[in-house]
């Protein structure tokens, strides 16, 4: 076993039952908050991209404003998994005293910990199975800079650079990144990288270095881009033609709008006049906001606003305005963890049934499910034609995981030539020619009516909007067979929805298989991995990632064709199972739940833990090992409840 020591003291950095992996394990940074911390974490992630190795950084941080500890996790994966991996680190940089007890308990065994002993701690403060390294960075920092600020920034770039020489990460690589982080300010750089080398520099000299933790240059970024799911969709929501975002601030939705304005001033500013071609309001509150994006889009703009689950709820009665008054309108929601305040920077895939049903009385809206930010981009353009196509709100179903981290995606595409679908808008000449005009009336069979915008005509047109029961013609009617006739219109609306939002996107097992899983969102990265460690235990998957609601016909004939499928999700009550079943008339027996909804980022362990353990896989009810690992008790028995 390891000895439960500061083995810096020793030179000795390995151990005999140390980890040791190239390329491949997990490093989390517990920070002091406030410290500067932040720009030096996301310094070691770029470092290891800009090395060609694939990782996925995650901010962990609390809710509130009182300065609580927060986390920066970086997976390292050589063979491209993007997902949270689940259970531990296996290098802990441990910073904050205030979590340093949970922060020890939660590294992997055989893993590291890396701390500043510049200060003893008491044995009892380590654990006798993974390897101790500590750095003297205070006493390094206090010798070399004497303004206070200065020791705490440095003293982040100091640690990185120990970090680097233990891990054998390229120093030349961080240099550049400093390069063009100051650009412009020589001495910034200069005094970054003097810090970067005191801390390598100390680590050659008094230890024994590299761990058994360490990076090679490799090729497993490709071409990819890395980019936030909100910086995505922002993007996307100004190459669909987006004009006007109304808004509220809250987590994890905020810097969607945020992206939205700094594209918008560079992107939409008429170069002849300086002025914006583009209105972004904050509002006092969420129901105000799509209020304001209500009118803005009745009106002919292209208009969204960016919410979480609480904001949904707030906005119940203005989306039945939209949907029962017809007007476009797009409402990007960032998941979070609820009811009520729920836990705001904790993810979840919890508002599909508030989504898809939301307000009062017979509604159905359309959701479009992204799984990375190039779909966020790509899914936020259409999301604007879909909206004038359908005249409707339409639901862009992001989740923090998703939004607020950064992840390697492919570069976003766009095709020039591609021209925004109004839909179905009358011009002046048609009502002038005498073309029959009802605001309500289906002439083509497809339950959408024609529109037209305010002031096209005169005399002629739609000058007013009401939320009321009406006949085709827009004439207010509290008939019994106009209402019942408005409502199926509605309903068989939504079935053309059906063609024109994106397939559901099959893959399947090497072999035939009576089993299928259904996911969607960010969930893709973990049931990717998961199917890979399944195979591994001879459980064969076929898989279908839904992209949107309402449902396509590959979804049932997907569920049909398999004896049973494991709906995979991160919320508590199976909300994408419930839709299903709802929609398609399922026998409920045949779906399994696989829910995950703890706050943090779903794991192919958990998933492939769950579906080995399923009694419906394994009747015996032998749970064996997933990728040679025990399948932890905890995880075994929730789960086979879940499932019975």
């Amino acid at each position: 076993m390891l000895q439960q020591v500061d083995r810096a003291a020793k030179g000795d950095t390995k151990g005999d039952d140390a980890l040791q992996r190239v390329n491949d394990f997990v490093v989390k940074f517990a920070n002091v908050n406030g410290s500067g911390s932040a720009s030096a974490n996301a310094l070691f992630a770029k470092a290891v991209l800009r090395m060609g190795i694939a990782a996925t950084p995650r901010n962990i941080f609390p809710s509130n404003i009182q300065g609580l500890p927060t986390w920066y996790e970086v997976r390292i994966s050589d063979a491209g998994h993007l997902a949270a991996r689940g259970g531990g680190p296996d290098l802990m940089v441990a910073m904050n005293p205030q979590t340093w007890d949970q922060d020890v308990k939660s590294i992997e065994p055989g893993g590291y910990l890396f701390y500043d002993n510049t200060k003893p701690m008491p044995p009892e403060k380590f654990r006798s199975d993974i390897v101790v390294v500590g750095v003297p960075l205070t006493e390094m920092t206090n010798k070399a800079y004497s303004d206070s600020r200065q020791r705490q920034l440095f003293k982040n770039i100091v640690g990185l650079g120990a970090l680097s020489a233990l891990i054998e990460m390229d120093p030349a690589v961080i240099e550049q990144l400093l390069g063009e982080q100051f650009k412009g300010r020589d001495k910034l750089i200069a005094a970054n990288i003097q810090a970067l080398n005191m801390g390598r520099d100390w680590v050659k000299q008094n230890m024994e270095w590299p761990i058994g933790l360490t990076l090679r240059h490799a090729n497993t970024v490709g071409d990819r881009i890395f980019i936030d799911g909100n910086s995505a969709a922002a993007l996307g929501a100004v190459y669909g033609g987006a004009t006007v975002c109304a808004w509220y601030p809250i987590t994890p939705s905020s810097s969607l709008a945020e992206a939205f304005i700094r594209y918008c001033g560079r992107m939409r500013v008429d170069k002849a006049t300086g002025k914006n071609n583009f209105a972004i309001v904050q509002a006092e509150d969420e129901l105000a906001s799509i209020g304001m994006v209500i009118g803005a889009a009745w009106n002919g703009a292209r208009a969204f606003t960016a919410t979480s689950g609480p904001g949904i709820s707030l906005m119940q009665e203005f989306i039945g305005l939209a949907y029962f008054a017809e007007i476009p309108a797009v409402i990007f929601d960032v998941q979070r963890a609820g009811p009520s305040t729920g836990m705001p920077t904790r993810t979840q895939q919890t508002d599909i049934t508030a989504c898809a049903y939301a307000s009062h009385g017979d509604t159905k809206h359309v959701l479009l499910m992204p799984e990375d930010p190039y779909e966020c981009f790509q899914f936020a353009a259409l999301s604007f034609d879909l909206a004038d196509r359908l005249q409707t709100p339409i639901f862009v179903m992001l989740d923090l995981e998703i939004g607020m981290n950064d992840r390697l995606t492919k570069p976003f595409d766009w095709d020039d030539s591609r021209r925004m679908d109004r839909g179905k808008v009358m011009t002046a000449e048609e009502l002038e020619s005498g073309k029959l005009f009802g605001r309500y009336l289906d002439v083509d069979g497809d339950g959408i009516a024609y529109r037209t915008l305010p002031g096209t005509h005169p005399t002629k047109g739609a000058f007013f909007t009401r939320g009321t029961s009406k006949d085709r013609m827009a004439r207010y009617s509290e008939e019994g067979p106009d209402y019942q006739e408005n409502m199926e219109r509605l309903l068989k609306k939504h079935g053309t929805a059906r063609s024109l939002v994106p397939l559901a996107i099959e893959r399947k097992a090497d072999r035939p298989t009576k089993f299928g899983a259904i996911y969607y969102g960010s969930t893709s990265p973990a049931i990717n991995e998961a199917d890979l460690m399944l195979a591994q235990q001879g459980i064969l998957l076929d898989l279908l990632r839904v992209r949107a609601f309402p449902f396509g016909e590959e979804v049932a004939a997907f569920i049909e064709a398999h004896d049973h499928v494991f709906i995979v999700e991160q919320n508590r009550d199976g909300q994408l199972r419930s839709l299903l079943i709802n929609e398609l008339e399922i026998d409920p027996k045949k779906l399994g739940k696989v829910v995950h909804y703890d706050g943090t980022p779903i794991s192919a362990r958990f998933i492939a833990g769950a579906i080995a353990a399923s009694p419906i896989v394994r009747p015996s009810g032998a749970t064996e090992s997933i990728a040679g690992s025990p399948v932890p008790a905890s995880v075994v028995k929730p789960i086979q409840k879940a499932m019975s």
